[in-house]
């Protein structure tokens, strides 16, 4: 890489570090430090919100997937609006009147400490696992740019970003977000507007899509009830709604979000936001995956995008057999290419049966293609011995470093930087808020501690929250598409907890053991589907929440139930 490309990444790091840090004399108590004192405007928790969840793993996991699968995960995103309308109607002032600092605090008000403790344990055991897939996303890159391991770079990112969370407190995590929330979509039309360029001349963008749409890459609705196909009309509207009103509603790396508003007025104007501007902006990601197919329709793509394993596999017994799906692989992806060209050709002034015919051998050709880079991806799991080997995470790292201008490069670097540490730095900062308030504060001593103290033992949880995601991370990042990777923890645990604040708030009559008990019967249900069954990872949420629901009411009634509603967060 270019020193001008490493002289912007090291600036932008600089600055941002810097300019988190400057933030550290608004932290000086502790509502100061946990929920900004409740001071931040609608438009910057929007914004936060959203750089939030647009991570290095949107950028990297999701680019990849869009390479290998098209459009088809857009459907994970269409139940997101109706989810932020209901916890706009609900949890949002449900938690503010409350004027609690987690989510799990109602919970103790409203049952008993032990539902408060279980409940805020396994948000810590999610979201602490989910921040180490967040950190291998950017490791990813710095593996391919440093030739390093993989081990090293997880803690060159987790480790530096934990600097500024831990003094500046959610303060320096809020407007270190707005700044490059920023940053983020302009490296992702930059990297659209590339890839436009790279297409050849002769190749138009309504022919590209049309082979873009032969393969199936644009389909966003299926409608097929399967429930063992992942990403579907119904996962996406269906399952994928409780697990956004799980993670919106209930997870305290968004719960903090807009309990730092002004009001619940300006909470709800936040969220709103980004259910407006999720779905546009994850389809410009996967946009950017399907061009990166069709720009390597054209330019040679490398067989494996991982370099790693394609030098562990020249450099082993059977490189004589690697050397020969090379030759083949070379020869499929010209005869492809010039399929390609014909298609478009026909697509342009064909008539139907030509361009039938044209897309029909464009489609045969794909397939050889794919063929032998699955032979080729059996082989590195049989030389390495690691049978889930999956290099869809290198293709956008790859397509940068090799085919982006100079000051492009390390401008895009940044911007995986910067979506990286503005996800990392908010679930730190929600980790340290549940690790005091619901644990030290609660069961520590910490009752009597003053502000001083709570914020000494907050920093350092957040840097202990930051060692375990880095070690995380490290087994992360070969464990498949990132972007999954992150859904299939939080699914295992989002229904369940999703659950709970449903028996609280709305079935007047459950009580603590019934939804102790509850939680418990739908993680053991969740874990039961996932081993046993096929059913795709969505569906974990709604079996979770429905099956805490049921046990949850029916232990309440045989324990003798609540007699009252609850008076506690009126």
């Amino acid at each position: 890489m270019h020193w001008i490309d490493w002289t912007i990444i090291a600036a932008y790091l600089t600055w941002i570090v810097w300019d988190g840090l400057r933030l550290t004399k608004k932290s000086h108590n502790i509502e100061g430090y946990f929920l900004a004192s409740r001071s931040i405007p609608w438009w910057a928790v929007g914004l936060s919100v959203m750089a939030t969840q647009l991570s290095a793993i949107t950028m990297i996991g999701t680019t990849g997937q869009g390479y290998v699968f098209g459009m088809s995960l857009l459907q994970y995103y269409y139940a997101l609006p109706i989810a932020m309308i209901l916890v706009s109607l609900t949890f949002v002032p449900f938690f503010h009147n409350a004027r609690v600092f987690t989510a799990y605090e109602y919970l103790e008000r409203r049952f008993d400490p032990k539902t408060r403790t279980l409940t805020a344990l396994l948000f810590l055991l999610s979201r602490g696992a989910s921040t180490g897939a967040v950190i291998a996303a950017p490791a990813v890159v710095l593996s391919v740019m440093l030739g390093v391991d993989v081990t090293t770079t997880c803690l060159l990112i987790g480790l530096p970003t934990a600097v500024y969370t831990m003094f500046g407190g959610v303060q320096a995590v809020t407007w270190t977000d707005v700044k490059q929330m920023f940053l983020i979509v302009f490296g992702l039309v930059a990297t659209v507007i590339a890839l436009f360029l790279g297409l050849p001349d002769s190749v138009g963008i309504g022919e590209a899509l049309s082979l873009a749409g032969a393969t199936g890459r644009l389909q966003t609705m299926d409608f097929r009830m399967d429930p063992t196909i992942t990403y579907t009309f119904w996962s996406g509207t269906l399952g994928a709604l409780f697990l956004f009103l799980s993670y919106f509603g209930t997870d305290q790396s968004q719960v903090q979000r807009y309990l730092t508003a002004r009001s619940v007025d300006d909470a709800r104007t936040s969220l709103l936001m980004s259910a407006y501007w999720k779905i546009p902006l994850q389809a410009l990601v996967l946009v950017i995956g399907v061009f990166m197919f069709l720009f390597y329709l054209f330019t040679p793509p490398p067989m494996l995008f991982n370099p790693v394993h394609d030098r562990q596999v020249r450099e082993s017994a059977r490189a004589g057999e690697y050397a020969v799906l090379e030759q083949r692989f070379t020869a499929s992806i010209e005869e492809r290419r010039k399929a390609a060209d014909a298609a478009a050709a026909m697509d342009r002034g064909g008539d139907a049966v030509a361009r039938a015919l044209s897309q029909a051998a464009f489609l045969s050709a794909d397939e050889r293609v794919k063929q032998v880079r699955a032979e080729a991806v059996e082989l590195v799991r049989e030389v390495s011995g690691d049978r889930t080997y999956n290099d869809v995470n290198y293709v956008f790292p790859t397509f940068v470093m090799t085919h982006l201008p100079i000051g492009l490069v390390g401008l895009l670097m940044a911007a995986i930087f910067a979506a990286a540490m503005s996800t990392i730095s908010a679930e730190l900062a929600s980790l340290s808020t549940a690790s005091v308030i619901d644990f030290y504060r609660r069961f520590g001593g910490g009752s009597t501690a003053d502000d001083r103290k709570l914020l000494l033992v907050s920093r350092l949880a957040t840097g202990a929250w930051a060692v375990f995601a880095s070690v995380v991370a490290i087994y992360a990042v070969e464990m498949g598409s990132l972007i999954e990777v992150v859904n299939r923890f939080g699914s295992f645990f989002y229904g369940s907890i999703l659950g709970v604040f449903l028996l609280a708030i709305g079935w007047p009559r459950a009580n603590g053991t019934g939804a102790s008990v509850g939680l418990l019967a739908g993680m053991a249900t969740v874990g039961y589907v996932a081993t046993t069954t096929s059913i795709g990872f969505l569906w974990h949420n709604l079996i979770g929440a429905v099956a805490v629901c049921v046990v949850g009411a029916m232990v309440s009634a045989l324990t003798g139930g609540r007699p009252t509603p609850p008076a506690e967060a009126r």
